[in-house]
């Protein structure tokens, strides 16, 4: 006798892995077996590139219980609920922003640290292709839980940041350029306390003749063992850029807005335009160069010179505030492109936007789409045409490329998705 097994809707008949003839006493029974819809999303047919993993070519993406369950080729539609499909785009791991300002708040006279100029995450980040944010130096040790109440648990984007080796964060003057507030150990106990959320130690816009901030900052990353990133410049009268780079800061510290030319600061490149031979040797130490584009921190004449020398950036990372967000920077993507534009490849800056600053904080579970990884998964659609990118100093350049985020997934939800991609089909019917 024939034994059937009649309890599978039709409407389920195209997800049957297989249909088995087997022999039982004699019988022969039909069993039908569904495969096992393992992936909540599929990211198929996209040129995935995992700068950890070294993987460069098209494959899909399985996510499932919020982590990356698998890249391979020919990943079936069948094992997904939903499928997204990203043929002639790229699949990269979420991107990390490693310089922001993100503090908002509501204190007119609190700058970048429960201020105006500092901005909501979530609304600039997720189009962007961005699912990491690091603020660098909004808050110091005072206002801390603030912050980590106000902006990193009311957060979907995840929030980390440098802490400020100023106790009242970027409050703006007189606060930032209080020696007596500059703590080491407190600084250090703040971080070493909140170590899942504080990366790093922070110091910017002091201007005075001394390098105690800068020295007190090191001091701090030393006590609670994490980097330490520096907005050099300002100084009245000017502080070696050299005695910096080379005695002051250590292999794993960060200098950011490689590619300024700002008052109080001596630029990268020499008279000659070429990049001077210390601060090449401050790389071979081991120095982390981040672009920290803003609002007046990026020009031209240094990075066009520099990168045609082979002096890329580390990092790419936007300085992300409300000046520069509607001035020259404008978003993480536009800095990306503009720096195709000047001559990375999109191998060269999607690792600069994912893997290497995750390795810059220490965060190695971070940048990558390993099994196992959280899945954050940016897809990205590179348009050709004819863009113009604007730098700091209001000069244009013309582009033929540039980079536009299709859809973003943070740990497996779906939070920004521009033309519907991974979205069912409306039916009339």
């Amino acid at each position: 006798m024939l034994a059937f097994i009649t309890d599978i809707p039709v409407g389920n008949w195209p997800h049957l892995a297989r249909l088995t003839l087997v022999g039982l006493f004699g019988a022969l029974v039909v069993v039908a077996t569904l495969a096992a819809q393992d992936l909540d999303l599929l990211i198929k047919g996209g040129h995935v590139i995992d700068p950890k993993n070294g993987i460069s070519g098209v494959m899909d993406v399985g996510l499932a219980g919020g982590k990356v369950s698998r890249v391979a080729p020919d990943i079936p539609v069948t094992a997904a609920k939903r499928v997204a499909m990203a043929r002639n785009l790229y699949v990269v791991p979420g991107l990390i922003d490693m310089h922001v300002h993100v503090f908002f708040g509501n204190d007119p006279e609190a700058a970048y640290s429960n201020g105006p100029n500092a901005i909501v995450p979530d609304g600039f980040t997720f189009r962007s292709g961005v699912t990491t944010v690091v603020d660098t130096g909004s808050p110091g040790w005072r206002n801390f839980p603030q912050f980590k109440r106000q902006v990193v648990e009311a957060s979907r984007t995840r929030v980390l940041a440098f802490l400020n080796i100023v106790g009242h964060g970027m409050r703006g003057d007189p606060y930032e350029q209080d020696l007596a507030d500059m703590d080491p150990k407190l600084t250090a106990a703040r971080v070493k306390e909140n170590h899942t959320i504080l990366v790093g130690v922070k110091v910017a816009h002091y201007a005075g003749p001394e390098w105690d901030p800068v020295d007190r900052a090191v001091q701090a990353g030393k006590l609670a063992g994490v980097p330490v990133m520096v907005d050099f410049g300002g100084h009245q009268p000017e502080l070696s850029l050299e005695s910096l780079l080379l005695e002051r800061l250590r292999p794993g510290d960060i200098f950011t807005h490689m590619y300024a030319v700002v008052r109080g600061r001596i630029p990268i490149l020499d008279e000659q335009g070429m990049v001077r031979p210390y601060v090449r040797k401050a790389r071979e130490r081991g120095l982390i160069f981040d672009v920290g584009h803003g609002g007046a921190s990026f020009s031209y004449s240094q990075a066009v010179p520099a990168i045609k020398q082979g002096f890329l950036p580390d990092v790419i990372s936007t300085d992300l505030h409300r000046g520069s967000m509607n001035a020259g920077m404008k978003d993480m993507l536009n800095v990306m492109s503009k720096l195709l534009s000047l001559g990375l490849t999109i191998d060269q800056a999607i690792a600069a936007s994912t893997w290497k600053p995750a390795q810059c904080i220490h965060r190695p579970d971070l940048g990558h789409l390993s099994p196992g990884a959280f899945a954050d998964v940016t897809v990205l659609r590179l348009r050709e045409g004819e863009f113009g990118f604007t730098d700091a100093t209001g000069k244009r350049m013309p582009g033929r490329f540039k980079l536009e985020s299709e859809l973003t997934v943070r740990e497996g939800a779906i939070v920004w998705d521009l033309n519907g991609i991974a979205a069912e089909q409306w039916n009339p019917n």
